[in-house]
């Protein structure tokens, strides 16, 4: 659904999820504040919910977020912020929001290295952040054999694994940008080809893609049948279902 909505590719977006999360949901990390499918921490999330919120039925969310001097997001309230940042345990909401980041990154990376950004490249923006994998690919496509440490010290200490190999030899750019190719590629080998010959499938005539407003919709109406009353499709409404879906994992 992500895939289709915002014309990521689809294989990225799932073996992006196989390696941040191993596909699970309620991923949580133990050394950041990342969680989810797509392990966002807390200001990428509020960041892109802030930015593409409303377009999905988060309005309510997407209004309560602001954006402050120094770059960084805020919410007043403390506990609609928790409640935002619970959003990432929602399958639906989470893999939209993460294909609408990749779609914002593809499109930055296009214009500063003048071609077409490839699968592994939108994974070097998730790693290093959309400015830091600009200039990371543009050495790579000047100068592979070059060692990338030296240009991304902070990360290369935060990720030695990544930067060095076990003799403790630096590990040029076109190496570190093709070990996380084939990273991918394995979390989508692992998973098989059912799920992506479905991806592929073309959608039957006059079909329409379930977003996360969709779920909303749908929620509200189960609440109403079952109360046997007419419930308005408020933002209050609109947020409780949400919280409700986030809640139940779904």
């Amino acid at each position: 659904m992500a895939s289709r909505r915002t014309g990521v590719d689809f294989s990225y977006l799932l073996g992006q999820a196989k390696l941040e999360s191993s596909l699970n949901p309620s991923a949580r990390a133990s050394t950041s504040s990342a969680r989810g499918l797509y392990q966002f921490v807390d200001q990428s999330w509020l960041a892109v919910i802030n930015k593409h919120g409303a377009e999905y039925g988060l309005g309510w969310a997407a209004n309560a977020i602001s954006h402050g001097s120094n770059g960084r997001y805020y919410v007043s309230d403390p506990d609609l912020r928790q409640q935002i940042l619970d959003l990432r345990n929602h399958p639906e909401t989470a893999s939209v929001m993460a294909a609408e980041h990749a779609a914002d990154n593809k499109a930055y990376l296009e214009q500063r290295l003048g071609r077409e950004a490839e699968p592994v490249d939108l994974y070097m923006a998730h790693f290093l952040g959309v400015g830091g994998a600009s200039k990371f690919l543009a050495m790579t496509d000047k100068a592979p054999g070059a060692t990338a440490a030296s240009m991304f010290p902070a990360a290369a200490r935060a990720n030695r694994s990544i930067f060095y190999d076990r003799q403790g030899n630096a590990r040029s750019f076109a190496d570190i940008r093709d070990r996380f190719a084939a990273k991918l590629r394995k979390g989508v080998d692992s998973i098989g080809n059912q799920t992506v010959q479905y991806a592929d499938a073309a959608l039957p005539t006059g079909a329409k893609t379930v977003q996360p407003a969709d779920y909303v919709r749908i929620e509200t109406q189960r609440l109403a049948s079952a109360a046997d009353v007419t419930v308005t499709p408020q933002p209050q409404t609109a947020r409780l279902a949400y919280l409700m879906l986030a809640t139940l994992g779904r």
